[in-house]
């Protein structure tokens, strides 16, 4: 493929691996719980025994392949990797241009329930991370949050848009701002589901009863919910031996998140469908991006650029904050670092926005976007 070339790209998982998958499951070996525990330790195994008989024997990847496939897909080749992403036009061809970046453990899958009501309105460029999905492994160091926004700004340019928005959420959320910094000249406007900003002095900004429970539910999160982030940022080869090898490895550490991060009482497919959660961990899995997935961590951590956009972002910043989003940043802490000018508060929902409450999260980005017009 050469430097600059898109080539049209369909998902087709050969029926081989989806075979051995199968079978791998047949052959977990599981480990004990101490009864009546559940989830006290981590992921509980009957609910993931349950989860993997029907990844094996009711899970109906094809059909799931059939909704990527419903859209337009491309692969491409930036700063030397090969980036894979979705186009759906709008059939209005004056629509504004719109990119999505999905965070981990999410994908691409992630979106399939947004793309038609967002395509009404936006031209929607959904690319995989690198290392993520069918950008497949990253295959040298450094690619860190700030270069895949380098490779986005290429991208959007490859594409010939002049002026478009840009939208995310968990990494996604870290890579848009990024982008709205390096490409501002471009950028008409900036949607987050997770903005990321600390002032320089807390003590100087009043908080609301609600804003303080937020902050606390934030240190409690640093405190007792980020052990993922320690061995991802620090040592993802020791543990992408097991979420490799292991498709119940890997499932039972993506669904802890999953079941963590969303929004239910106590049913996490009251929040997200099980073929949902599946989908997402079976494009890690046929892929077999897990390692170059977690190992953004340790790269973004070792050039100190996982949590920040490097630079004030001046272009208009809409933030929409999920009641069960782990960083739930106040109004007036976003505002230290970005042009904050709309701050959207909603009922219901959690990290994973586009799956958990769409309809949510495409209203909300229609009439931010549709006010910078």
């Amino acid at each position: 493929m050469g430097d600059e070339e898109i080539r049209p790209f369909r998902v087709e998982v050969p029926e081989a691996v989806l075979v051995d998958l199968r079978e791998r499951l047949a052959r977990t070996r599981w480990p004990d719980q101490i009864p009546g525990h559940a989830w006290d330790y981590g992921t509980d195994v009957d609910y993931l025994r349950d989860l993997c008989a029907y990844w094996a024997d009711g899970f109906d990847w094809r059909a799931q392949e059939a909704r990527l496939n419903r859209w337009p897909q491309f692969l491409t080749e930036i700063d030397g990797q090969q980036i894979h992403f979705i186009h759906a036009r709008a059939d209005n061809p004056d629509a504004l241009p719109l990119i999505i970046t999905h965070g981990w453990p999410g994908s691409v899958a992630e979106f399939l329930d947004v793309i038609e009501p967002l395509r009404e309105t936006f031209h929607v460029v959904a690319p995989s991370l690198p290392g993520y999905g069918w950008s497949g492994p990253t295959h040298e160091s450094g690619w860190d949050i700030h270069r895949i926004a380098d490779a986005w700004r290429t991208l959007m340019a490859r594409l010939g848009y002049e002026r478009y928005g840009a939208q995310g959420g968990d990494w996604g959320a870290i890579v848009s701002a990024r982008l709205a910094v390096v490409d501002a000249e471009h950028v008409v406007g900036l949607h987050s589901n997770m903005v990321v900003a600390f002032p320089p002095d807390p003590a100087a900004i009043e908080l609301t009863e609600l804003e303080a429970a937020d902050l606390a539910s934030m240190a409690a999160f640093t405190k007792s919910g980020t052990a993922y982030t320690e061995i991802q940022g620090k040592n993802p080869q020791t543990l992408a031996y097991g979420l490799t090898d292991s498709p119940a490895g890997l499932a039972g550490w993506i669904v802890e998140k999953f079941r963590d991060w969303t929004d239910h009482d106590g049913d996490l497919e009251a929040a997200v469908s099980r073929d949902q959660i599946l989908t997402d961990i079976t494009v890690y899995w046929v892929t077999g991006t897990i390692n170059s997935s977690i190992r953004l961590y340790c790269e973004s951590r070792r050039s100190n650029t996982a949590g920040s956009a490097g630079a004030f972002v001046e272009v208009p910043t809409a933030v929409a904050v999920f009641p069960k989003e782990m960083l739930r940043t106040p109004e007036a802490y976003a505002a230290t670092r970005f042009n904050v000018v709309r701050y959207t508060r909603f009922d219901r929902g959690g990290h994973f926005a586009a799956l958990e409450e769409p309809d949510l999260l495409v209203a909300d980005v229609r009439e931010f976007f549709g006010s910078l017009r």
